[in-house]
């Protein structure tokens, strides 16, 4: 291959490599270790190697991608879409080949090894008030005498037996309301919405007689990478289903600047990506349902928290204020309105949706919820709270003072980005240890709860493998190679003679720790290389300045507790992120995890209107601090790029870890006489 050879890059998993042209995508995609199905040996039979190809301006691949990019469309393709059938934009895998460079997405159909979504909601008390509620009415039948229509009779019942005036109902209902009033016998039960805004209530759904098959609701998380929702019972609470997928908005760019640059460079690009998570929710709110066993029509309402860019994109709104100063949005409050209007017709068709308000331009709903989760308004102590993933939310607070804002972490810890990095599915390496002695590794893998020194591992993970390495097993890679003096404080991955283990490889002019070679096998390497440090790096480094630029607002030097929310703060140990550096020091035991704090703050603003009237209030009384402009955050940063830190003491990780005084900077062997002082790049 050369590099005038077209460059094929894979989303969401970052995976890129250049090919001859005429090259099939699939075969492209398992040369790369690309998670791509067939089992039809590419004849184009089963299907299962569906990709969709992008196209525009990637300024964040370095590619722009052309309409004859892949080979045109053939007639096995023609076939399958004759017989079957496929969505719109979708080409066979087998059959596609490459002739110029592409992005091409992967959706999550087509990936062998099913994601684990790792956003589970946490168990939380919640005092039930929802917006939308049943109640069972009899209505008086028709009278010629006093000419009324149906629906004022039903208005008039719910006012006289449940003290509710003003009921609305849209076109859809009236159409439907007469049948089922005369098949339920002039008794029928109601789900009405009446929300904490002081809008008129509104009939959503009408069944015969008494309904007894439960009322939904739907808590979405609507993240950069990772999309996260909770089917919810509206009358205990109960979180019936949970599931999730990769964002496939992922493929126009991996955060949220590269998705703001997509739409600058093509337009309709913002077009593009509403389409594209809208349908992704539909299918998702479809596979709930069909989990839970219940009818897609049970879901009547639904609330969504997500970060200014993904809230402008799910609204239809150009993101392109953001990317630029001052950020402006085009909303801030929370808004009210029928899912309809967003597309999202898997469910009822008058169901309505709730999205919390936004902080500030790079700080969004998906904080606003992580506040009404965590409560930091209402700690005694200082307590800091991240959620990390690809955009980072943290806030800073006590009883006197709450502080807010978001840092850019990038896609590392949610696995992209890395070399042999993956999403969180059965075969990822998940959890690492490294024997600072013999150097050696021993790790375990999502779907077994076995470590691979052990005898019965190979067994335990025969039907899924070992395909690659997550968020959390990179981070814990790292801060373990860190500990084991395989990496310097700079970030630098010593040689083999200067580690003492041949695990650490050459690769260039940097070298690469080995995790697990299965190469003898035609299985994979799974490594640690230079670039993947960097890119852990770059994310923590982001994620510390952020913390340290409220802590300065605050005009503290130390916190009193950390909080970790999301998927990190479920998954890694509190030591691992302060080896690496990703928090300010402090004492392991003040260290602690809060599940998916946005997704339960979308819980309880599903299942509580006050609560939304809580945080509406709350909101205003946060004090956003802006990372992009603020001269501090990038001497944070540099000083951040050190493991742990290059300037700060961390005097608590230092009761608990001594950390090897290595120094892989120069003198280092690299197999072509240079030292490492010019291969810092990575």
């Amino acid at each position: 291959m050369s590099e005038q050879d077209p460059l094929v890059i894979f989303t969401p998993s970052g995976k890129r490599g250049r090919f001859p042209a005429g090259t099939p995508v699939l075969h492209a995609a398992r040369s790369l270790g690309v998670d791509l199905d067939s089992v039809c040996g590419g004849r184009g039979i089963c299907s299962k190697c569906q990709i969709t190809p992008s196209y525009g301006d990637f300024s964040k691949h370095g590619v722009t991608v052309h309409d004859d990019a892949l080979s045109e469309w053939n007639k096995v393709e023609q076939r399958y879409e004759d017989k079957r059938g496929l969505k719109p934009g979708r080409r066979l895998g087998c059959q596609a080949q490459i002739l110029r460079d592409v992005v091409i997405d992967v959706p999550a159909e087509s990936q062998v090894h099913k994601q684990v979504i790792r956003k589970r909601a946490d168990t939380r008390a919640i005092v039930m008030d929802p917006a939308t509620r049943l109640y069972f009415v009899e209505v008086l039948e028709p009278d010629m005498h006093e000419p009324s229509g149906d629906f004022e009779r039903i208005a008039a019942a719910l006012a006289d037996q449940w003290k509710i005036n003003g009921l609305i109902a849209d076109l859809s209902m009236m159409a439907k309301l007469q049948p089922v009033l005369r098949k339920g016998k002039w008794q029928v039960t109601l789900a009405v919405h009446h929300d904490h805004t002081g809008a008129a209530p509104r009939l959503v759904e009408i069944w015969p007689g008494l309904h007894e098959s439960g009322l939904y609701g739907l808590a979405i998380d609507l993240g950069s990478t990772t999309i996260a929702a909770h089917l919810t019972d509206l009358e205990t609470g109960e979180v019936k289903a949970a599931s999730g997928l990769m964002n496939p908005q992922i493929r126009f760019g991996e955060d949220l600047m590269s998705r703001v640059s997509y739409v600058m460079m093509n337009p309709g690009g913002d077009r593009e990506m509403t389409r594209a998570v809208r349908e992704a929710l539909s299918q998702l709110a479809m596979e709930l349902a069909a989990e839970a066993d219940i009818s897609p029509d049970l879901i009547v309402e639904a609330v969504v928290v997500c970060n200014p860019v993904m809230h402008h994109l799910f609204l239809g709104i150009d993101p392109v204020e953001l990317g630029q100063a001052p950020f402006a949005l085009a909303t801030s409050s929370s808004m009210s309105l029928a899912m309809a209007e967003l597309d999202i017709t898997s469910i009822n068709p008058r169901a309505r949706g709730y999205i919390l308000p936004c902080i500030a331009g790079h700080v969004g709903a998906d904080a606003a919820a992580v506040a009404l989760s965590e409560a930091p308004e209402k700690s005694e102590d200082l307590v800091l709270i991240i959620d990390v993933g690809t955009n980072a939310e943290i806030l800073l607070g006590n009883t006197t003072r709450v502080l807010a804002c978001s840092s850019p972490t990038g896609p590392a810890f949610e696995g992209a980005q890395i070399s042999s990095g993956q999403r969180a599915a059965p075969g990822a390496i998940e959890r690492v240890e490294i024997d600072p002695d013999t150097k050696e590794p021993r790790f375990r893998v999502i779907g077994s709860d076995i470590w691979s020194d052990d005898p019965a591992f190979a067994e335990a993970v025969g039907a899924s493998g070992i395909t690659g390495i997550c968020g959390s097993g990179i981070i814990e890679a790292v801060a373990e190679m860190r500990m084991a003096g395989i990496l310097d404080a700079s970030g630098l991955i010593g040689s083999a003679s200067q580690t003492g283990t041949p695990r650490c490889i050459a690769e260039g002019r940097t070298h690469s720790y080995v995790l697990h070679d299965a190469t003898a096998d035609n299985g994979p390497l799974i490594s640690v290389t230079q670039g993947d440090i960097r890119a852990i790096q770059l994310a923590k480094s982001a994620l510390y300045a952020g913390a340290r630029l409220l802590m300065d607002e605050m005009g503290v030097d130390k916190v009193d507790r950390i909080v970790l929310a999301g998927a990190f703060g479920a998954h890694i140990s509190s030591k691992h992120a302060m080896v690496l550096g990703m928090i300010p020091d402090a004492p392991l035991n003040k260290v602690s995890s809060a599940g998916n704090a946005a997704g339960t703050g979308a819980r309880i603003a599903l299942c509580n209107i006050a609560a939304r009237k809580a945080i509406e209030a709350n909101v205003s009384k946060i004090t956003k601090v802006e990372t992009a402009i603020a001269p501090a955050f990038q001497e944070h940063f540099v000083s951040a790029n050190a493991i742990p830190h290059a300037t700060a003491p961390f005097p608590e990780l230092a009761r608990i870890v001594t950390l090897p005084a290595v120094s892989f900077n120069s003198g280092g062997e690299d197999g072509g006489g240079r030292t490492r002082r010019g291969r810092r790049r990575g």
